[in-house]
């Protein structure tokens, strides 16, 4: 026997002596196989249970349609200006690269100029309060001090 098949084997057989396996979800119940061959049966399977996000497998460019769509939500919570026109870019960027990796796709994501996302930000950020200064003391009117030194008069 091969050493590291013969490695695996021994941890799985302590494994199952220390009873690292018992008590699994799904232990001793049938697969829910189909009734028709199916080789992605188990994806399926998945899909069905909700263990995978299902936008996750949609094309890369209906995925920076739907982002394009949210971009008011995504801007209100963008800081800055800076911030904006970086998001903006890298978004862009991003439909950039889909573009060149599918050139003869017909559904294209729109580019977004970060000029026009400042405006937009502009318009759908909400203003924030100011933030509020403890009142500044107002200042004591100072009293004429005694020197420590007494005046001499020359005389």
């Amino acid at each position: 026997m091969d050493p590291d098949i013969a490695r695996v084997e021994s941890a799985i057989d302590q494994a199952a002596r220390r009873g690292d396996f018992d008590n699994l979800p799904g232990a001793g119940k049938p697969l829910d196989l189909p009734a028709a061959h199916d080789p992605d049966w188990w994806i399926n399977q998945r899909l069905a249970s909700g263990e995978i996000d299902s936008q996750a497998l949609l094309p890369v460019v209906v995925l920076l349609r739907k982002e394009f769509e949210k971009r008011d939500e995504t801007l209100a919570a963008l800081p800055d200006e800076r911030a904006v026109r970086e998001y903006a870019e890298d978004f862009t960027e991003r439909v950039h690269q889909d573009r060149r990796a599918n050139p003869f796709q017909r559904m294209l994501a729109p580019a977004w100029d970060p000029e026009d996302a400042v405006a937009r930000w502009r318009e759908v950020r909400v203003p924030r309060p100011a933030p509020t200064m403890a009142p500044t003391p107002e200042p004591v009117a100072e009293s004429r001090r005694r020197r420590w030194w007494p005046l001499r008069r020359r005389g």
